[in-house]
């Protein structure tokens, strides 16, 4: 799929490694271009918007959950190209970690299809999205620093 070239500029997107004690917040894609793949919540950054909020906001719309963020543990980028080799993708993803309350319940909305926390070690039962597993890792080494 030709990207027009006033497309051709990357955009920026938050994600977010929520914890809840030793379990961590994962959503289930329903949307281009991860759809039906288990990630951290996200999204875009909105025109004006700090990421702090565009961070807050995504995990909020997604799961109806306020967090409090720990920081940012990496930066992420994402580039897609199709069949052809030309790019029609391109992310710049700023990975955060966070925490939500003891007794926090996430409920799916927005984009996602399913919410839930979930033990690390069954993050093989999932079909996640690429590099998840080492977001998972640096996110963890943050909240519990």
């Amino acid at each position: 799929m030709p990207v027009s070239s006033h497309d051709r500029r990357p955009r920026i997107g938050v994600s977010v490694g929520v914890w809840r004690g030793g379990d961590v917040l994962l959503v289930e894609r329903s949307g281009d271009p991860s759809g039906g793949l288990w990630s951290f919540p996200g999204g875009h950054l909105e025109w004006g918007e700090s990421l702090e909020d565009a961070a807050r906001r995504e995990v909020l719309e997604e799961t109806g959950l306020r967090i409090t963020l720990v920081g940012i543990p990496m930066v992420h980028q994402v580039i897609l190209s199709g069949r052809d080799g030309d790019t029609f993708r391109h992310y710049v993803l700023i990975v955060f970690a966070a925490t939500a309350a003891a007794n926090a319940e996430p409920v799916a909305a927005s984009d996602a299809l399913a919410a839930r926390f979930v033990r690390p070690e069954r993050l093989v039962d999932f079909n996640l999205t690429p590099k998840l597993a080492a977001f998972v890792d640096r996110t963890r080494q943050l909240v519990e620093g």
